[in-house]
Parts: C-alpha cells; structure tokens; sequence
C-alpha cells in the first residue's frame, strides 16, 4: 500500500510542497508542475490497512464526478494517479476563504446570509445542470472566491447520474454529515437533488442564527427527528432576522421535498431579490409548530416510499425560471396580450415553473428631477406597477412570480445579465416593429437576445394590423 508523501517528494511527475490540511479522509498538500502554471494542490486520500474502506470509494467517486465536471463552481481536476500503487487527485487550488470563517462568526446580517446563500444557491445549482447531486453540502466544503463566487469541494460523497452509485452499493444508511443531512439522506436516499437545496437551508439558518437547526445528533433515532420536527424558527433565536429571511430558511428545509424550492436556481433568485419574497405563516412563526402538525408530518413520513432515482436536470427542466421581458415604457396591449399567452403558456407546463417579469428603463434614474414622479424612486414605483398590472391576467400565487426594473443603457445586455446571473433557462420577449426594407441589418433587442442568450428564447409578435412600439 501506497504511503503518504511528504513534503520535497516527486510524485506522478509533482514536486509536493507543504502540507496544508490533514483529515480523517485524507491530506491537501501544494504541489508543483513541470510547467509553469496556475496554484495547484494534491489531495491524496488515507488508505492504510487501519484506515476506513469508505475512503477507497470516496476518492473513486471525487475522481469520477471531478473528472466530469467543468465550470468555476468546482475545481479543475489536472491529474490523477493509480489506485494500485499511489492515489492522488491533482487539482486547481481555489484562492478564497472557507464559508466556515463566516460561520464562525455568525449571526450575521441579513444581507450577508442572502449574499452568501445565494452564491452558494447558484454554485449548487451549477452542480444540478450537469447531473450531479453534492450530498454533503456544508460551510467546511464551500470555499467563497475572492470575487464572491461560491466553490464546492470534496465530492467524495456525490452522485452523478450517469455513473454508478458507488456509495449506494456499499451502504444502505445515511450518509453525509449529520447536521446538514436532509430528511431523505436519513433514510438512505441518495437520488434527490432537493437534498442539496435542504443543506442549502441549514446553512442559511447557520448564518442567520449562529445554531444549527437540528443540532449534531450522534444517533439514528437523532437523525429521524428531522423527518417530522421541525427547528425553532430563527426568529425565535435572533429576532433581528427578517421575515423574508426566515421564509426561505424554512421553506429549504422542509421535510418533505415537494415542499422546498423545486430548484436551487429559485432559492438564489429570492435570495437576491429579498423585497420580492412572498411572506407567508412560515416567515412570521416565531415557536415550532404544534403537536397536531408534527404528528401529521410523522404520519407521512410512517407511509413514505423511497422516490424514484431520477436525472436532477429533469428536475431542473419541469421547474424552470422563465424571465418575461416587458417593455412597460410603451403602451401595447395587443403585444402584452402576445405576451402574456406565450407565458401562460410556458408557465402551463409545469406548476413549479418560477416567472420574473422584468424590464428595462434605458436611460438610469436620476436622484433629482422635477417631481415625484420622475424621481429615482418615482420612476422604479412606475415600472414596477406595469409590470404587476401586465401581470394580473396570468393569476399567479405570489410565490411564483417576481418584478424587477433593471436601470441601463443598453436593454439587451441588462436582460442578457440578468438570465445569466439567475440561471433562466427560458426568455420570453417581443419582436421590433416591421421596419424599411434595411432596418434588418440593425440588431435589435430581441435579436441580440436570441443571438446570444445562455438559454431558449420565444420571440413573440403581436397578431398583424396591431400597432407595436418601436424598440
């Protein structure tokens, strides 16, 4: 069996440097190339005859889903070397600081929870979009980039949905860390992506309070309260906690799947918009709930069959984020009218889709002006209204539906941010006017949209002989 190397040691064609972490899987050690390059680092996992058999499938798993994966949201696996003679994972070294240094020091404010949670939201979700469930997501295995942007690591206990399940194979008890493992890890489930969107929610109550919600039970039993107790709300804990806050804790980490976000994406996007959360009893509660609902919650979980092991991309594609596009600086009904039956559309499909209604005012609001009306505040109160109003027709429960005016210059590369920092996976927006015979060689919005947009995108155009404003 392979030793551990120490520092000055050539390995796989690497000079190891010091070592920068040790732990009970294994130890992180700085490493250099033959070629000048970026940072890197050498996990090498312990794998001695007194050692744990779970390690051997750990570095198997990470070097299968490592090897998989692409994006900023994880680091870049460089080499790997032999199982037989000397395991090692060769990998970018991610400059940043452990979201465990924020823990530390938590309660933090709310908006630090929400510009924390909602990278970490969006990093989960990358993981999502490529078939991979992290399964033990927590503050110790998200690194935060200099920039802000999230980073999972350790993917030692993760599940890809097009490779085998080693772990499954090995076990059939719950897996993952205690604290943050969702009600369906417990019970030995290990195909839910929601299961990452629940350990979303105990860090985000992590954050919030400075508590775990569940504690750090050491037994089984310990384990099962969370399948039908629910934590003391963090408003009870710290009651500077805004209820919008408390609204997304709670609805993550619901016990039942069904009930939390559909998709990481969605849990972001609240996260960055916190004036357009829904509020509903969950965000107000101040005590846990009641013995009749925990005994109807234990009921249920009694009857649970273990779901179906399915792709989460499937999961993404039936509970998407549409973003309408709607230019509320004119008057157009009958483009509106467009609109709003291509939305509904859409939105028919699947009941856990998530619309953002958004527009663009052009030139950025002023903080002077003549009146209150044309005020910074005026104008955003103005847009806001049109676009609600533009919106009642569709008859939306307010948690599926959001406003937001986007203040810049150039409407195309605003809404074509905001898809891109949301994750939108599908933008509707209207046609320009018919023009003379050469305005087709001018880009318009919705050509630049739909030329370079990350996602689908429906052009829409009102029935002929209605009047449409230019763009």
């Amino acid at each position: 069996m392979a030793r551990m190397p120490e520092p000055g040691d050539h390995v796989g064609g690497f000079l190891v440097g010091e070592r920068i972490h040790s732990g009970g899987m294994g130890s992180l050690f700085r490493v250099t190339g033959h070629e000048p390059g970026p940072p890197l680092v050498m996990k090498v996992p312990r794998l001695g005859y007194d050692e744990e058999g779970g390690n051997v499938v750990g570095y198997e798993v990470e070097q299968m889903v490592l090897g998989a994966l692409s994006g900023s949201h994880v680091p870049r696996l460089v080499a790997a070397g032999d199982l037989a003679t000397q395991p090692y994972l060769v990998m970018e070294y991610v400059e940043g600081r452990s979201l465990e240094d924020w823990a530390s020091r938590a309660p933090l404010p709310a908006e630090e929870v929400a510009r924390l949670g909602a990278s970490l939201a969006t990093a989960i979700h990358s993981l999502h979009a490529q078939e991979v469930i992290h399964l033990d997501v927590k503050p110790g295995n998200v690194i935060i980039r200099p920039g802000g942007e999230a980073v999972l690591v350790d993917l030692g206990l993760a599940r890809h949905a097009h490779f085998p399940d080693l772990l499954a194979e090995e076990t059939r008890g719950p897996v993952g860390s205690p604290s943050y493992m969702s009600p369906e890890q417990v019970m030995g489930e290990r195909g839910e992506p929601r299961s990452d969107v629940f350990a979303l929610g105990v860090v985000l109550y992590e954050l919030a309070t400075g508590e775990l919600p569940f504690g750090a039970p050491i037994s089984f039993s310990g384990l099962r309260q969370r399948l039908y107790r629910d934590p003391p709300p963090p408003r009870a804990l710290v009651p500077a906690v805004p209820p919008w806050l408390q609204e997304i804790v709670l609805r993550c980490l619901e016990p039942e799947p069904e009930a939390r976000y559909a998709t990481a994406a969605q849990a972001a996007l609240d996260l960055k918009s916190p004036d357009q959360v829904a509020v509903t009893e969950r965000g107000l509660r101040t005590r846990r709930l009641g013995l009749g609902a925990r005994l109807r919650r234990w009921l249920r979980v009694a009857g649970r069959e273990p779901a179906a092991v399915s792709r989460p991309s499937l999961l993404l594609a039936n509970a998407r984020i549409v973003l309408a596009a709607i230019a509320t600086q004119h008057e157009n009904e009958a483009l509106f009218r467009a609109l709003r039956d291509a939305v509904r559309r859409l939105l028919e499909k699947d009941e856990r889709a998530r619309l953002a209604c958004v527009t663009v005012v052009r030139t950025p609001a002023t903080l002077g002006g003549s009146g209150e009306e044309d005020s910074a505040t005026g104008i955003r109160v103005k847009h806001l209204q049109r676009l609600r109003d533009w919106a009642v027709p569709l008859r939306l429960p307010a948690r599926r539906v959001s406003f937001h005016v986007l203040e810049s210059t150039d409407p195309a590369d605003a809404l074509l941010e905001y898809a891109r920092m949301n994750q939108v996976d599908h933008v509707v927006l209207g046609a320009p006017p018919p023009g003379p015979p050469l305005s087709g060689l001018v880009a318009t919005v919705s050509t630049t949209v739909a030329a370079r947009a990350p996602c689908t995108v429906t052009v829409v155009r009102a029935r002929a002989g209605a009047e449409q404003p230019g763009e």
